[in-house]
């Protein structure tokens, strides 16, 4: 990392203002070809200070600014970092960005900064995931468990198996050393019971994996009736705010609609779709085609009838449609005259009376739909963090490699064989706060980050 890499790394666009990061050995340098100030060179200012002044070059102003000096190691990088904060704004942005790259500087990578900073010791692999994680929460169950996995938490608890395994296997390769004293059988039973330890501890790990998906991704929750059963008008009032078209016209909607919203803590991606029904053109057939998919594809189904009017074949085909899935009947309309008897099909399934026009019962739909998100199990894991997805295909490996570890030790199979899987475990382990981790995997990570992150 002997280069010096630049990005604007606030969002394009119009706003107060816009920060353009310089980081790595010639940071400094750069900053002093294109920022002029009363108070010196930028290669002279004292670490973490802040001065005015005109970014430009050739007697050309580009913007006034305000540059901030960061001197390693006391930087996200741990390398020396020019900060530039100008107005906020595409054109001025770029413009800044484009002097620093004719300076010395190179247009840095998507995740590179942070990749940095794993590389120079500031974060491991999981808290690197973690900003990514902190960037994209949202709800506060998941802004809170990203700042766990930042501050270290998972990282602290991945260490702890990997240090215990460590020691088990280094107990297991002085006694390969030294085959003429066989492990005593209390030795042995210390051994196997320490293995298992660690065994329940990445279960427990794993336990959090769908939560870790649920804070991540959120649950997809689709809204399906026929037309004009009030399917928007319930989009728009549990996600606060006329996202979705309303007419009195049927069919108004013709394609999927999505928005997230949190519910205690919970992110949920509603779609409110096209009204099933038969198709009276080609741009409706798209859309109710499209609101199939929506359906199949989801978590949790609210199937929306009209209470103020009698079932229908079709209420009923959508019911058929939505078996196996999670599904809330949502009985819209029930400030009008109640003219919808359930049969026997639908009578089995749980239900909630609403009107999407006043807003009754809308509370207790949340209630429910969150119900139903966790299972009513939402925070009893033992642990405080919640993987991810490449954290989860790890800890399976390891999982596995452990369960072979017992059977091994428990047959009194040949202590190398045990050893063998110990280390196969420990690699795989490492892997998950960057300890094994191949520049390929580093690369696949670091992708999904945006530039200048």
């Amino acid at each position: 990392m002997d280069d010096t890499i630049a990005a604007i790394s606030t969002p394009i666009g119009e706003g107060g203002i816009a920060i353009i990061r310089v980081s790595g050995p010639n940071a400094l340098a750069v900053g002093d070809r294109i920022f002029h100030s009363r108070d010196g060179r930028v290669s002279k200012f004292p670490s973490h200070t802040l001065h005015f002044g005109t970014i430009g070059n050739n007697g050309k102003m580009i913007d006034q600014v305000m540059l901030a000096v960061l001197r390693a190691p006391r930087t996200y990088t741990k390398e020396d970092t020019v900060e530039i904060n100008c107005h906020g704004g595409v054109l001025t942005a770029r413009k800044i960005l484009a002097l620093c790259l004719q300076s010395g500087a190179r247009l840095a990578e998507p995740g590179e900064f942070t990749k940095r900073a794993f590389l120079n010791g500031r974060l491991d692999l999981t808290q690197a995931e973690a900003v990514m994680d902190l960037i994209r929460a949202k709800s506060d169950r998941a802004h809170t468990a990203a700042v766990h996995e930042l501050e270290g938490h998972l990282s602290k608890k991945i260490d702890e198996a990997r240090e215990k395994l460590i020691a088990i296997l280094a107990h297991i390769e002085a006694h390969i050393d030294f085959p003429e004293e066989d492990i005593a059988p209390e030795t042995r039973e210390t051994l196997l019971r320490n293995t298992e330890v660690v065994l329940a501890f990445i279960q427990s790990l794993l336990a959090t994996a769908r939560e870790g998906k649920i804070l991540r991704e959120g649950i997809s929750v689709a809204i399906v009736g026929r037309p004009n059963v009030g399917k928007s008008s319930l989009m728009n009032a549990l996600i606060g705010s006329d996202r979705s078209i309303v007419t009195s016209v049927p069919g108004t909607t013709r394609d999927t609609i999505e928005e997230t919203v949190s519910i205690s803590g919970i992110p949920f991606r509603f779609t409110d779709t096209a009204g099933i029904r038969t198709t009276r053109g080609a741009v409706e057939q798209i859309g109710v085609e499209r609101s199939r998919k929506a359906l199949d594809a989801s978590e949790i189904v609210l199937l929306v009838l009209d209470s103020s009017k009698p079932l229908s074949t079709a209420d009923r085909e959508l019911a058929k449609q939505s078996h196996g899935k999670n599904t809330l009947l949502v009985l819209n309309k029930v400030d009008l005259q109640n003219r919808l008897k359930l049969s026997d099909g639908l009578a089995t399934i749980e239900c909630v009376n609403v009107s999407a026009t006043t807003g009754a019962g809308l509370g207790t739909l949340r209630e429910k739909v969150v119900s139903i998100a966790y299972s009513g199990k939402v925070g009893t894991t033992d642990v405080d963090v919640a993987i991810n997805e490449r954290q989860s295909a790890l800890l399976m490996s390891s999982e596995k490699y452990l369960t072979e570890c017992i059977y091994l030790f428990t047959s009194r199979q040949p202590l190398e064989i045990v050893a063998q899987q110990l280390r196969q475990t420990l690699n795989v382990i490492g892997e998950i706060t960057g300890k094994t981790a191949t520049e390929d995997v580093l690369s696949k990570i670091f992708s999904t980050f945006c530039i200048g992150k």
